[in-house]
């Protein structure tokens, strides 16, 4: 027991000590107030274990310093901040040392918005989410209502933000296009499109609680079945335990076990 005791011990400090170096390299520091933001508003983060706390909180701070986060007819707060952060981090927490090249800027609008990117047209707004491409590279859009309700206990299993991360993880590659090789086995490859083209049948026979927009293409399908992993992982394991199983291997996380 005593040695177990110095064995924690001895981890608690190692991560310790790495969060102040970090801190040496990091504009960015939470303060105790943030923190108690991510433990009231972020599931994810509520759940951890106070060590993987600590490594939530340094990848936050990470994100924080390279991306900038803008509101578009409106004031961003502090705790718009940490929830765009903490979507963020959550499809990337186990990847250590991997961060986003491929967003800049995060602009959060009030509402949703059209694919001009207006969002006082009266007409054809529609969007809650996107992430930028030709002039616009670099940036993702983000309705702020949709934010917040991704965090909201009666999310329903969506969360925007997290959508469009993941459409981001898996550019990481160089398209979005459903299959992100860089977190895929080859030999996982084919199998995982043959499983995404199996459920997109049972979706569109009315058979799977999946959300219809993933039948949009093989992108959209990966980013709502990501969002489903995520926000109910118990759920998602127990009604989709093959796709489960592979997301698991996608994003190196068993949250139906390490999120509790």
């Amino acid at each position: 027991m005593i040695y177990f005791s110095i064995i924690i011990a001895v981890i608690i400090s190692y991560t310790l000590y790495r969060r102040r170096r970090a801190r040496a390299l990091t504009q960015v520091i939470l303060t105790d107030s943030q923190k108690d933001s991510l433990a009231k508003n972020v599931d994810y983060y509520n759940q951890l274990s106070e060590t993987d706390k600590i490594y939530f909180e340094d990848k936050i701070e990470q994100f924080l310093d390279d991306v900038r986060i803008e509101g578009v007819g409106l004031e961003v707060t502090d705790l718009d901040r940490l929830m765009v952060a903490s979507s963020a981090v959550i499809p990337i927490f186990r990847f250590k040392d991997w961060s986003y090249r491929n967003v800049t800027n995060v602009l959060l609008y009030p509402d949703t918005f059209d694919e001009d990117y207006q969002y006082e047209a009266a007409d054809g707004r529609n969007i809650t989410g996107m992430v930028g491409t030709g002039y616009m590279n670099g940036q993702m859009i983000l309705s702020r209502n949709s934010l917040i309700k991704g965090f909201s206990k009666n999310h329903g299993g969506e969360n925007t933000a997290i959508h469009e991360f993941v459409h981001l993880l898996d550019k990481a590659d160089g398209a979005i296009d459903g299959v992100p090789e860089n977190f895929l086995p080859p030999a996982s490859v084919k199998p995982w499109i043959h499983m995404m083209h199996q459920e997109v049948h049972k979706i569109e026979s009315g058979h799977s609680d999946i959300n219809p927009y993933a039948i949009t293409n093989e992108a959209e399908f990966f980013a709502v079945v990501s969002e489903y992993f995520f926000e109910k992982p118990d759920q998602f394991q127990t009604k989709h335990p093959e796709l489960y199983d592979m997301l698991s291997r996608i994003f190196a996380q068993n949250p139906a076990k390490d999120i509790k």
